[in-house]
């Protein structure tokens, strides 16, 4: 099948290579001719686990192909995925106006019936919109479609490859069809596609994220309460994970969430109720806690440090919002280095992927450490701001020998209470009690 990709960001990426290694012929679309140009030399413009095998491998078959030309990327194209940003405004609402712009040109140059999907996380209403867009200018027949994406970054291409559902908003059965046989490769294993009507598919993508997002933030809510009671957080976390209807998963304490969709997400569909009359009590608590709690480690640091933080030097690990992405959207760390450099304090960060990133915007405000241990040289503490896998069990001897004391804020609960109090550290975390030295 010939396929359109329309934007090569992080969605329109993976989207576009997976689809390609099904079998498919996949053109993607993008006006930033620097990337495109990248792309087609055979270099990633996002970093993601397993994607560069794929990517790599449909290049070469000759099934993935980029263009600046929007006519050139549809030419012959069966399906036209558009998955283009949707960025937050003031309010809270989703921009639309690229998606609603490529929607205007597309009725321009369609001349033969084809389906057009949003891929972009968007309002409820906005496939009848899109197909408005079109509309104006088409001269042949067309469906559009609501497919949202349900990709966490760091595991996409899995997610991609073996998705848990897929969630096909139509009501015309023609593309029912063609979407059927689009995705049957991949549930192979049984699970469902799941059809609906346009407004329904839309309101999901929203719902899961939001719902995910408040999960998260009603586990730092606990971990507050557990730091106040004398109770410890992990213990609760495996007692309610337990139960089957609350599960295990997204019930990490931690220094609140980031990226680029749950806060958006969770903004968007605010705005879409306040639109709708309907105050969504709920998720405007979520948006709240989750700010604090993006500063949780900020009074530990003081206190621990007798309220006068001038001049100290601290270690940062962790700069992504999560692990295993180059992604700092939202990321918690950055608003820990923010409140940190008001302080008067010193900068050394280090993280796998998103340095590059973070230097772009923080510049020579912090310092960079290319290894992981060397950004503990000489520092009066280390703060933990992101879970990689690398930092889960980390030479402790090293660190000691490194850091002028032996103290850890830990944002993301990775090491073990009483293995910290044998080793003589002073170690603070999330929902858990404080580890002091003995005296």
């Amino acid at each position: 099948m010939k396929i359109a990709v329309v934007g090569t960001g992080y969605v329109g990426l993976v989207t576009g290579t997976c689809f390609a290694e099904t079998g498919n012929n996949v053109t993607c679309v993008d006006i930033d001719k620097k990337k495109v140009d990248k792309l087609n030399a055979g270099g990633l413009t996002i970093y993601e686990p397993g994607l560069e095998k794929l990517f790599t491998r449909n290049q070469k078959e000759g099934r993935l192909h980029f263009t600046t030309s929007l006519k050139e990327g549809i030419k012959d194209a069966r399906i036209i995925f558009l998955a283009l940003p949707t960025p937050p405004g003031e309010d809270g609402s989703a921009d639309l106006k690229y998606i609603l712009g490529v929607a205007e040109d597309l009725g321009k140059l369609i001349t033969e019936y084809v389906v057009i999907i949003d891929k972009s996380t968007v309002p409820v209403g906005t496939a009848e919109k899109v197909h408005a867009a079109i509309a104006k200018n088409a001269t042949t027949d067309f469906d559009v479609v609501s497919n949202p994406e349900f990709l966490r970054e760091g595991v996409a291409v899995d997610d991609f490859m073996k998705p848990d559902r897929v969630i096909i908003g139509t009501s015309s059965e023609k593309a029912k069809k063609i979407m059927n046989d689009l995705y049957v490769p991949f549930v192979r294993q049984g699970n469902p596609i799941i059809y609906m009507d346009e407004k329904s598919a839309e309101l999901t993508k929203y719902a899961a994220n939001s719902f995910l997002a408040m999960k998260i933030t009603f586990m730092n809510e606990i971990a507050q309460l557990c730091e106040r009671l004398g109770a410890d957080v992990d213990m609760v976390r495996k007692g309610i994970g337990s139960d089957e209807r609350i599960g295990r998963r997204f019930l990490f304490p931690g220094i609140g969430y980031g990226g680029s969709c749950f806060p958006k997400d969770v903004q968007a569909l605010v705005k879409s109720s306040k639109d709708a009359a309907y105050d969504f009590k709920i998720l405007d608590a979520v948006m709240e806690v989750n700010e604090k709690q993006k500063m949780h480690l900020i009074p530990k640091i003081k206190t621990y440090f007798n309220g006068n933080l001038e001049g100290k030097k601290i270690a940062v690990w962790g700069l992504a919002f999560k692990p295993n992405t180059d992604d700092i959207r939202e990321a918690p760390a950055l608003n820990i280095i923010e409140a940190l450099l008001k302080e008067g304090v010193m900068i050394t960060a280090y993280d796998p992927e998103a340095m590059p990133n973070v230097k772009a915007i923080l510049a020579d405000k912090i310092s960079f450490s290319e290894r992981q241990y060397d950004a503990l040289a000489d520092a009066d503490a280390l703060v933990i701001a992101t879970e990689w896998s690398e930092f889960r069990t980390p030479d402790f001897e090293n660190i000691i020998r490194l850091l002028k004391n032996k103290v850890i804020f830990d944002g993301r609960n990775l090491f073990d209470l009483v293995k910290m109090e044998e080793m003589g550290f002073h170690y603070e975390s999330v929902g858990r009690r404080t580890v002091t030295p003995n005296p």
